[in-house]
């Protein structure tokens, strides 16, 4: 009895939804606004757990004054402090890249949204991926959006018209280089493997075997390379408080700023989003679970969003537990020892490609 009517119920929403109805595109409209509040709740939790975990690593005193015992209101002072603050322009600075900047790196955050299933609804052995849309190179797509964010980096640092921000933006540009490389070899392989662009498909391919276990190289070079992607240590060179000020952010005051440090965290929680279901099987369950009872359809949902959150505490955890590396150190690493572990990953994924 339930499941027609579940059939029913998911075939009028995909009418809804679909190109069918004049209200289609509204529709969609709303639901990917309802996604992007989603997700800048998750990137504010991600700012907090931050906060929380990096105390605890380092035994000091986090988030505890606003809030509770625990901070909880404290990203709600720190957006009313920004809301509040005066937007200073510096005169010299070239107006169309310091204002677009931060709106670039904000919106590449956005544009990632798109294509990222957050998990599933599984009933009666079907999914129904948690996804705006789905196509056929969706991860390509993710690959090449995410790299706009880094290039509004480099827009920032030029121009502030100011040393500390340029040196930051060539810092970025040399890193940008050297890690999108590796990293696009290493989704390439993963793709190869699943026989799919499709981040639904390459999910699917793992119901029987996480990724991470079959090409462990892989893991280790596409989380170096997104942990440098993202900008933080031991990969802030472009930041670099102690030999840069602020970096990119120096001349940015207000809700600029904000804009900019906020996308770095949407970046993060995306970039752990993708790490899951590259390598950890998304949110695959065992189908006796799931089809116990139509609630438990949640589950899946549920354990895409653990693995998240304990991929987002590894990224925490090297940010408080490692020292920043030097520019020269950096290119190094990216270039001489990432790109040929790449290859031959790239080499060991295409066997298993073949034979699996």
């Amino acid at each position: 009895m339930l499941e027609p009517l579940m059939d029913y119920l998911i075939g009028g929403l995909y009418y809804i939804l679909g190109n069918d109805t004049v209200w289609g595109p509204w529709i969609r409209g709303i639901c990917g606004l309802i996604a992007m509040g989603i997700i800048l709740v998750f990137a504010m939790f991600a700012v907090w757990l931050e906060r929380k975990y990096a105390g605890d690593i380092q035994s000091r005193i986090g988030p505890n004054r606003v809030g509770g015992s625990h901070g909880e209101l404290q990203l709600i002072a720190d957006a009313i402090k920004l809301f509040t603050k005066e937007d200073l322009k510096p005169d010299k600075v070239d107006t169309p890249l310091w204002a677009g900047a931060p709106i670039l790196m904000f919106g590449s955050a956005l544009l990632m949204l798109v294509a990222i299933p957050f998990g599933a609804f599984v009933f009666y052995g079907r999914d129904y991926p948690l996804a705006v849309t789905q196509f056929d190179v969706s991860i390509l797509y993710l690959e090449a959006v995410s790299a706009i964010g880094i290039v509004g980096i480099f827009m920032a640092g030029w121009g502030s018209n100011n040393k500390f921000s340029v040196i930051a933006a060539f810092r970025n540009m040399a890193r940008m280089i050297g890690y999108e490389v590796p990293l696009g070899l290493t989704i390439v392989s993963v793709a190869i493997m699943a026989h799919s662009l499709n981040i639904v498909d390459i999910v699917s391919a793992q119901s029987h075997i996480w990724y991470v276990i079959v090409a462990p190289l892989g893991f280790v070079i596409f989380m170096v390379s997104l942990i440098a992607d993202l900008g933080r240590i031991p990969f802030d060179q472009n930041e670099a408080e102690e030999e840069l000020i602020a970096g990119w952010a120096t001349e940015y005051s207000g809700m600029r700023f904000g804009l900019g440090y906020f996308a770095e965290y949407i970046h993060m929680v995306l970039g752990a989003c993708i790490t899951v279901i590259l390598f950890f099987g998304g949110w695959n369950l065992p189908g006796i679970l799931v089809n116990l009872h139509p609630i438990f359809g949640l589950l899946p949902f549920a354990w895409f969003v653990f693995k998240v959150v304990l991929v987002l505490m590894f990224i925490i955890m090297v940010r408080w537990a490692l020292p920043r590396i030097r520019i020269d150190q950096v290119t190094t690493l990216g270039w001489k020892v990432l790109l040929p572990l790449a290859l031959l990953n790239l080499a060991w994924t295409s066997v298993i490609g073949v034979i699996w």
